[in-house]
This record gives C-alpha cells, structure tokens and sequence, in this order.
C-alpha cells in the first residue's frame, strides 16, 4: 500500500518536496515500512548510522513514526526509527495518557540508504508478542516524520493532520485501516 504523507499547514521545508511510504503486512504479526524522502537531502540534517539501539527523544530530529492500534479501542503503539537506526516503541492506554516503554517489542531491523535526490529508510517490525494488538485483526495506523534541515528548521509531515497544531498522537492522524494479513 503506497501513501503520501502531507506537510503540516505551519510547517515550512525547503528542502523536502514529497515523503512516501509504503506499508505492508506480509503476515499477521509483521509491519514493513519504508519511507521516501524526496528533495534536496543534503539540506536535511541526517545522523550517521549507528548500531541500532533503543533511544528517548528521537523525534527532537529527523524520524520517521508509526502509531498503531487496533480497530477499537483507545490504547496504541507509537514507533519512532531514526536515520541513525536508533528506535523507540511506547504503548499509551489512552490519547497521550500512562506513557511506556513497550519493551515486549523487539528490536526492528532498520536500514537507510540515499543517492542524493532520495533518502529511505526501510524497518520491519515483529509485533507477534504485542498484548492488545491482535495480529490477526485490521489495524488503524498513523504515519507520520518529523524532518529536521541543516538549518534547524523541523517540518512536521503526516498521512492527515488535525486542526491546530502537529500533533501525531491525535486520532485523525490514525488514517489508515490495514487489513489483516492472511495466514500462510
């Protein structure tokens, strides 16, 4: 499934002109993304590769965000993957309420490349051992980045906004329904 995130109508970003993603469920416990940013990258401030590892505060840069739910329901998952394959993984009960770390989730595999005009970031989530998020059911997913340029300058870009400010964690911004993968 390909979709075009929308640039955040305060936002400004000389440096991006369009950011895709596609999304797939190859099977019921399993989320592939994998985000194109298109546009002037060397404008973009972009940290080096790393070995991936946990880490707070991502979104303070450059990232790339799911959030995930079931269909019904007011709990989520929201997932941050960073260009220097640091990640996050945070489960709310509720609309930004009991914050936590989603430990049970592990680590997803992240990879980046760029060739000047292009930059993606590719990550695979294994979401099987997530409590309350049944892999064999739809999901409502939110996607959305936050890009930073050299400038220090962040734009905010999602599948929807709601009035008012960027805010990711709202639930206009869960625009998606994907359907439940089947069983092989």
């Amino acid at each position: 499934m390909h979709k075009v995130l929308r640039l955040h109508l305060d936002s400004r970003c000389a440096a991006v002109t369009r950011i895709e993603v596609d999304v797939s469920r190859p099977r019921p416990g399993s989320l592939l993304l994998h985000y194109f940013v298109m546009g002037r990258i060397s404008g973009l401030r972009l940290p080096p590769v790393a070995t991936p590892t946990r880490g707070d505060g991502l979104w303070r840069h450059t990232c790339f965000e799911a959030f995930l739910r079931p269909l019904s329901g007011a709990a989520y998952y929201e997932f941050n993957l960073a260009p220097s394959r640091h990640w996050a993984a945070y489960r709310f009960s509720d609309y930004r309420h009991a914050m936590r770390a989603a430990r049970e989730i592990p680590a997803p595999r992240v990879e980046t490349g760029s060739d000047g005009g292009c930059y993606d970031l590719r990550a695979s989530l294994d979401l099987d051992r997530v409590p309350g998020l049944p892999g064999d059911a739809a999901w409502r997913l939110g996607l959305a980045a936050v890009i930073e340029e050299t400038s220090g300058r962040r734009s905010y870009w999602a599948l929807a906004h709601p009035p008012g400010k960027a805010d990711f964690h709202h639930s206009d911004c869960f625009a998606l329904e994907l359907p439940a993968a089947s069983r092989s």
